[in-house]
Protein backbone atom coordinates (compact mmCIF):
# COMPACT_ATOMS: atom_id res chain seq x y z
CA UNK A 1 0.00 0.00 0.00
CA UNK A 2 1.64 3.25 -0.88
CA UNK A 3 1.28 6.26 1.12
CA UNK A 4 0.08 9.66 0.32
CA UNK A 5 2.98 11.67 2.20
CA UNK A 6 1.96 15.30 1.03
CA UNK A 7 -1.69 14.27 1.89
CA UNK A 8 -0.70 13.47 5.60
CA UNK A 9 1.33 16.18 5.99
CA UNK A 10 -1.91 18.23 4.87
CA UNK A 11 -4.14 16.69 7.31
CA UNK A 12 -1.79 16.81 9.98
CA UNK A 13 -1.10 20.64 9.30
CA UNK A 14 -5.27 20.94 9.27
CA UNK A 15 -5.20 19.16 12.71
CA UNK A 16 -2.40 21.37 14.22
CA UNK A 17 -4.30 24.29 13.14
CA UNK A 18 -7.45 23.11 14.38
CA UNK A 19 -5.48 22.27 18.04
CA UNK A 20 -4.11 25.98 17.84
CA UNK A 21 -7.33 27.17 17.60
CA UNK A 22 -8.28 25.65 20.71
CA UNK A 23 -5.40 26.39 22.54
CA UNK A 24 -6.01 30.24 21.51
CA UNK A 25 -9.37 30.31 22.43
CA UNK A 26 -9.15 28.74 25.60
CA UNK A 27 -6.33 31.19 26.97
CA UNK A 28 -8.23 33.79 25.75
CA UNK A 29 -11.11 32.65 27.63
CA UNK A 30 -9.28 32.63 30.47
CA UNK A 31 -7.87 35.56 30.26
CA UNK A 32 -10.95 37.20 29.90
CA UNK A 33 -12.15 35.71 33.32
CA UNK A 34 -8.99 36.71 34.67
CA UNK A 35 -9.97 40.59 34.24
CA UNK A 36 -13.74 40.60 34.16
CA UNK A 37 -15.40 42.82 36.70
CA UNK A 38 -18.59 42.10 37.80
CA UNK A 39 -21.23 44.68 36.59
CA UNK A 40 -21.97 47.77 38.43
CA UNK A 41 -25.45 48.14 38.71
CA UNK A 42 -27.22 51.59 40.34
CA UNK A 43 -27.52 49.97 43.54
CA UNK A 44 -23.43 49.33 43.62
CA UNK A 45 -20.89 52.01 44.69
CA UNK A 46 -18.64 52.41 41.80
CA UNK A 47 -15.47 52.92 44.23
CA UNK A 48 -16.05 49.64 46.76
CA UNK A 49 -13.45 47.31 47.42
CA UNK A 50 -9.97 47.76 49.30
CA UNK A 51 -6.38 47.41 48.78
CA UNK A 52 -4.48 45.17 50.70
CA UNK A 53 -0.86 44.68 50.99
CA UNK A 54 2.12 43.81 53.26
CA UNK A 55 5.44 42.74 53.45
CA UNK A 56 9.07 42.07 54.78
CA UNK A 57 12.51 43.41 54.36
CA UNK A 58 15.72 42.32 55.16
CA UNK A 59 19.04 44.03 54.54
CA UNK A 60 22.04 42.33 56.55
CA UNK A 61 20.91 42.49 60.69
CA UNK A 62 18.24 44.43 59.86
CA UNK A 63 14.39 43.54 59.05
CA UNK A 64 11.57 44.95 58.67
CA UNK A 65 8.02 42.85 58.53
CA UNK A 66 4.60 43.96 58.18
CA UNK A 67 1.29 42.94 59.34
CA UNK A 68 -1.56 43.10 56.20
CA UNK A 69 -3.33 46.12 55.99
CA UNK A 70 -5.92 47.29 53.81
CA UNK A 71 -7.37 50.59 52.55
CA UNK A 72 -10.46 51.58 51.20
CA UNK A 73 -10.98 52.42 47.49
CA UNK A 74 -13.57 54.93 47.94
CA UNK A 75 -10.73 56.48 50.90
CA UNK A 76 -7.61 56.95 48.53
CA UNK A 77 -9.98 57.93 45.35
CA UNK A 78 -11.01 60.42 47.79
CA UNK A 79 -8.37 62.41 49.37
CA UNK A 80 -7.38 66.05 49.09
CA UNK A 81 -6.13 66.08 45.27
CA UNK A 82 -4.06 68.91 46.23
CA UNK A 83 -2.42 68.04 49.41
CA UNK A 84 -1.77 64.57 47.31
CA UNK A 85 -0.20 66.47 44.56
CA UNK A 86 2.61 68.32 47.36
CA UNK A 87 3.34 64.82 48.44
CA UNK A 88 4.31 63.77 45.26
CA UNK A 89 6.16 66.89 44.50
CA UNK A 90 8.21 66.99 47.43
CA UNK A 91 9.27 63.30 46.83
CA UNK A 92 9.62 63.61 43.02
CA UNK A 93 13.12 65.31 43.83
CA UNK A 94 15.70 63.18 42.96
CA UNK A 95 18.21 63.57 45.01
CA UNK A 96 15.76 63.08 48.23
CA UNK A 97 14.54 59.83 46.50
CA UNK A 98 18.56 59.00 45.99
CA UNK A 99 18.94 59.68 49.56
CA UNK A 100 15.79 57.66 50.94
CA UNK A 101 16.96 54.67 48.51
CA UNK A 102 20.12 54.96 50.56
CA UNK A 103 19.26 55.08 54.00
CA UNK A 104 16.53 52.57 53.35
CA UNK A 105 19.30 50.18 53.24
CA UNK A 106 20.59 50.84 56.86
CA UNK A 107 22.36 54.21 58.42
CA UNK A 108 24.39 56.43 56.81
CA UNK A 109 26.53 58.90 57.55
CA UNK A 110 26.15 62.66 56.36
CA UNK A 111 29.43 62.87 54.61
CA UNK A 112 28.87 58.75 53.33
CA UNK A 113 26.07 60.48 51.30
CA UNK A 114 27.68 63.59 49.97
CA UNK A 115 30.05 60.90 48.48
CA UNK A 116 27.93 58.58 47.57
CA UNK A 117 25.53 60.67 45.79
CA UNK A 118 27.91 63.05 44.24
CA UNK A 119 26.71 65.94 46.05
CA UNK A 120 29.60 68.30 46.22
CA UNK A 121 29.02 69.77 49.10
CA UNK A 122 27.53 68.99 52.69
CA UNK A 123 25.39 71.92 52.54
CA UNK A 124 23.30 70.93 49.77
CA UNK A 125 22.91 67.29 51.53
CA UNK A 126 21.67 69.17 54.95
CA UNK A 127 19.00 71.13 52.37
CA UNK A 128 17.46 67.89 51.50
CA UNK A 129 18.24 66.21 55.07
CA UNK A 130 16.29 69.15 56.76
CA UNK A 131 12.74 68.94 54.47
CA UNK A 132 12.86 65.18 55.03
CA UNK A 133 13.34 65.24 58.52
CA UNK A 134 10.90 68.18 59.21
CA UNK A 135 8.83 65.28 57.40
CA UNK A 136 8.98 62.53 59.50
CA UNK A 137 11.07 60.78 56.51
CA UNK A 138 14.44 60.43 57.82
CA UNK A 139 15.97 60.47 61.54
CA UNK A 140 19.64 61.30 62.76
CA UNK A 141 21.14 59.21 65.72
CA UNK A 142 22.51 61.24 69.07
CA UNK A 143 25.42 63.62 68.78
CA UNK A 144 25.05 64.06 65.32
CA UNK A 145 24.81 60.36 63.91
CA UNK A 146 24.40 58.87 60.98
CA UNK A 147 20.57 59.24 59.40
CA UNK A 148 18.19 56.01 58.64
CA UNK A 149 14.55 56.15 57.63
CA UNK A 150 12.10 55.34 60.65
CA UNK A 151 10.67 51.95 60.63
CA UNK A 152 6.95 53.25 59.84
CA UNK A 153 8.28 54.83 56.78
CA UNK A 154 9.99 52.05 55.30
CA UNK A 155 7.49 50.13 53.72
CA UNK A 156 5.49 53.12 52.62
CA UNK A 157 8.74 54.88 51.06
CA UNK A 158 8.99 50.86 49.24
CA UNK A 159 5.06 50.60 47.82
CA UNK A 160 6.12 54.41 46.30
CA UNK A 161 9.09 52.76 44.62
CA UNK A 162 7.17 50.01 43.56
CA UNK A 163 4.23 51.90 42.10
CA UNK A 164 6.94 54.32 40.07
CA UNK A 165 8.56 51.03 38.71
CA UNK A 166 5.05 50.04 37.73
CA UNK A 167 4.17 53.34 36.30
CA UNK A 168 8.12 53.40 34.75
CA UNK A 169 6.89 53.34 31.28
CA UNK A 170 4.52 56.37 31.33
CA UNK A 171 7.61 58.80 31.50
CA UNK A 172 8.26 57.60 28.15
CA UNK A 173 5.09 57.83 26.62
CA UNK A 174 4.84 61.33 28.10
CA UNK A 175 8.24 62.41 26.24
CA UNK A 176 6.69 60.72 23.20
CA UNK A 177 3.32 63.22 23.72
CA UNK A 178 5.57 66.22 23.93
CA UNK A 179 7.50 65.10 20.89
CA UNK A 180 4.38 65.44 19.30
CA UNK A 181 3.26 68.47 20.84
CA UNK A 182 6.57 70.23 19.63
CA UNK A 183 8.46 68.75 16.41
CA UNK A 184 10.34 72.06 15.58
CA UNK A 185 12.62 70.96 18.28
CA UNK A 186 13.41 67.86 15.71
CA UNK A 187 12.50 68.86 12.75
CA UNK A 188 13.16 72.97 12.56
CA UNK A 189 10.78 75.06 10.65
CA UNK A 190 8.52 76.15 13.05
CA UNK A 191 4.95 76.48 11.97
CA UNK A 192 5.99 75.30 8.57
CA UNK A 193 4.83 72.33 6.50
CA UNK A 194 6.93 70.17 7.85
CA UNK A 195 9.00 67.36 5.62
CA UNK A 196 8.65 63.64 6.07
CA UNK A 197 11.82 62.73 4.15
CA UNK A 198 13.26 63.69 7.51
CA UNK A 199 12.44 60.75 9.13
CA UNK A 200 13.96 58.87 6.57
CA UNK A 201 16.92 60.53 6.69
CA UNK A 202 16.76 59.26 10.26
CA UNK A 203 16.46 55.50 9.68
CA UNK A 204 19.20 55.81 6.85
CA UNK A 205 21.40 57.24 9.54
CA UNK A 206 21.10 54.10 11.48
CA UNK A 207 21.80 52.18 8.63
CA UNK A 208 24.91 54.06 7.91
CA UNK A 209 25.98 53.68 11.54
CA UNK A 210 25.54 49.94 10.87
CA UNK A 211 27.86 49.72 7.39
CA UNK A 212 30.35 51.92 9.72
CA UNK A 213 31.01 49.31 12.11
CA UNK A 214 30.64 46.35 8.76
CA UNK A 215 27.24 44.58 9.46
CA UNK A 216 25.45 46.43 6.89
CA UNK A 217 25.82 46.18 3.14
CA UNK A 218 22.79 46.64 1.62
CA UNK A 219 19.88 48.86 2.21
CA UNK A 220 16.32 48.38 0.34
CA UNK A 221 13.82 51.42 0.75
CA UNK A 222 9.89 49.98 -0.50
CA UNK A 223 7.94 52.85 -1.82
CA UNK A 224 4.75 51.52 -0.79
CA UNK A 225 2.87 55.04 -1.93
CA UNK A 226 3.58 58.76 -1.34
CA UNK A 227 2.24 57.87 2.58
CA UNK A 228 4.14 54.75 3.36
CA UNK A 229 7.39 53.58 3.06
CA UNK A 230 9.65 51.13 4.44
CA UNK A 231 13.20 50.85 4.66
CA UNK A 232 15.14 47.54 5.46
CA UNK A 233 18.45 46.79 5.69
CA UNK A 234 21.14 44.15 6.03
CA UNK A 235 22.45 44.60 9.46
CA UNK A 236 22.73 42.69 12.89
CA UNK A 237 18.94 43.62 14.05
CA UNK A 238 18.04 45.65 16.75
CA UNK A 239 18.78 43.71 19.88
CA UNK A 240 15.65 42.19 21.32
CA UNK A 241 16.40 41.03 24.83
CA UNK A 242 15.99 42.85 28.17
CA UNK A 243 18.10 44.86 28.98
CA UNK A 244 20.24 44.15 32.27
CA UNK A 245 18.84 47.40 34.33
CA UNK A 246 15.58 47.41 32.49
CA UNK A 247 12.28 45.66 32.50
CA UNK A 248 11.33 46.67 28.67
CA UNK A 249 13.41 44.44 25.62
CA UNK A 250 16.10 46.50 24.05
CA UNK A 251 13.70 46.79 21.00
CA UNK A 252 11.28 48.59 22.51
CA UNK A 253 13.81 50.72 24.49
CA UNK A 254 14.86 51.85 21.20
CA UNK A 255 11.69 52.20 19.63
CA UNK A 256 9.87 54.54 22.75
CA UNK A 257 12.63 55.97 25.30
CA UNK A 258 14.23 59.58 23.75
CA UNK A 259 15.91 60.29 26.72
CA UNK A 260 18.06 57.90 25.53
CA UNK A 261 20.28 59.41 22.67
CA UNK A 262 23.05 56.66 22.23
CA UNK A 263 20.76 53.99 21.37
CA UNK A 264 20.57 55.54 18.05
CA UNK A 265 22.16 57.49 15.48
CA UNK A 266 20.56 60.45 15.49
CA UNK A 267 19.98 62.83 12.55
CA UNK A 268 19.92 66.88 12.68
CA UNK A 269 17.21 68.83 10.02
CA UNK A 270 18.40 72.21 9.81
CA UNK A 271 16.82 74.94 12.19
CA UNK A 272 16.19 71.61 14.74
CA UNK A 273 17.76 72.06 18.01
CA UNK A 274 17.49 68.00 18.77
CA UNK A 275 18.86 64.72 16.70
CA UNK A 276 15.92 62.90 14.94
CA UNK A 277 16.34 59.25 16.56
CA UNK A 278 14.40 56.53 15.96
CA UNK A 279 12.77 56.89 18.81
CA UNK A 280 11.56 60.16 17.65
CA UNK A 281 10.88 58.59 14.00
CA UNK A 282 8.65 56.41 16.48
CA UNK A 283 6.66 59.42 17.60
CA UNK A 284 5.79 61.04 14.56
CA UNK A 285 4.74 58.35 12.82
CA UNK A 286 0.92 57.74 13.05
CA UNK A 287 1.76 54.18 12.15
CA UNK A 288 5.17 52.13 12.44
CA UNK A 289 5.66 48.76 12.03
CA UNK A 290 9.45 47.24 13.07
CA UNK A 291 10.68 43.73 11.57
CA UNK A 292 13.98 42.40 13.18
CA UNK A 293 15.80 39.39 11.69
CA UNK A 294 18.46 38.45 14.14
CA UNK A 295 19.57 34.87 15.39
CA UNK A 296 17.37 32.76 13.32
CA UNK A 297 14.06 34.47 14.04
CA UNK A 298 11.92 37.05 12.77
CA UNK A 299 10.25 39.45 15.27
CA UNK A 300 7.52 42.09 14.97
CA UNK A 301 5.99 44.82 16.93
CA UNK A 302 3.13 47.30 16.18
CA UNK A 303 3.14 50.80 16.71
CA UNK A 304 0.58 54.20 17.15
CA UNK A 305 2.08 57.17 17.54
CA UNK A 306 4.77 55.52 19.42
CA UNK A 307 2.40 53.88 21.69
CA UNK A 308 2.75 49.63 21.44
CA UNK A 309 0.08 48.08 19.94
CA UNK A 310 1.51 44.80 20.50
CA UNK A 311 4.30 42.81 22.19
CA UNK A 312 7.46 41.66 20.34
CA UNK A 313 5.77 38.54 18.22
CA UNK A 314 7.97 36.05 16.62
CA UNK A 315 6.46 35.56 13.18
CA UNK A 316 8.95 33.41 11.10
CA UNK A 317 12.06 32.22 10.94
CA UNK A 318 15.20 33.68 8.49
CA UNK A 319 19.08 32.72 7.68
CA UNK A 320 19.61 36.52 7.28
CA UNK A 321 19.88 39.37 9.37
CA UNK A 322 19.06 43.41 9.52
CA UNK A 323 16.09 45.63 10.88
CA UNK A 324 13.05 46.55 8.68
CA UNK A 325 10.91 49.82 9.60
CA UNK A 326 7.70 50.39 7.73
CA UNK A 327 6.04 53.57 8.57
CA UNK A 328 2.96 56.38 7.68
CA UNK A 329 3.80 59.65 9.12
CA UNK A 330 1.66 61.61 10.89
CA UNK A 331 -0.90 63.41 8.07
CA UNK A 332 -1.21 66.07 10.98
CA UNK A 333 2.57 67.15 11.09
CA UNK A 334 3.40 66.31 7.91
CA UNK A 335 0.96 67.59 5.00
CA UNK A 336 2.89 66.34 2.01
CA UNK A 337 3.55 63.11 1.11
CA UNK A 338 7.19 60.80 0.21
CA UNK A 339 8.75 62.07 -3.84
CA UNK A 340 10.81 59.58 -4.97
CA UNK A 341 12.87 61.66 -6.70
CA UNK A 342 14.36 63.28 -3.44
CA UNK A 343 14.88 59.41 -2.12
CA UNK A 344 17.00 58.41 -5.35
CA UNK A 345 18.94 62.28 -4.92
CA UNK A 346 19.37 60.81 -0.76
CA UNK A 347 20.39 57.73 -2.07
CA UNK A 348 23.38 58.96 -4.50
CA UNK A 349 24.96 61.46 -1.93
CA UNK A 350 25.18 58.87 0.42
CA UNK A 351 26.38 56.07 -2.06
CA UNK A 352 28.91 58.65 -3.13
CA UNK A 353 30.35 59.06 0.40
CA UNK A 354 30.00 55.37 1.26
CA UNK A 355 30.75 53.26 -1.68
CA UNK A 356 30.15 50.24 -0.58
CA UNK A 357 26.96 50.73 0.89
CA UNK A 358 24.12 49.59 -1.80
CA UNK A 359 20.94 51.49 -1.70
CA UNK A 360 17.67 49.97 -3.66
CA UNK A 361 15.04 52.19 -4.47
CA UNK A 362 11.65 49.84 -5.21
CA UNK A 363 8.31 50.56 -6.35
Amino acid sequence: MNRNLGSEIDQLKLEMNKLQKLVGSYLGEASKKAFVMDDLTPDKEQNEGNIYYSGQYRNGHIKYKWDAKEQPIRGLLNLDGEKMAKILSALGNKQRLDILRSVIKGPVAGTELVEKLNMGTTGQLYHHIKALMGADLLVQEERGGSYSLPSHRVLPVLLLLAASSELADTTTYMDMADAREHPDLYLGAAGQAYDPHLLIWALLENTILEHQVGSCTEVHIFFHNERSLTVADNGRGIPITVLSNRERPHLQTVMTDIGQASLSAPYYAAGGEKGISVAIVNALSYQLAVEIRREGTIYRQDYKQGIPQSGIIKVGVTEESGTSITLEPDPDLFLTGFDIEALQKRAIEIQGAYPNLAIHILR
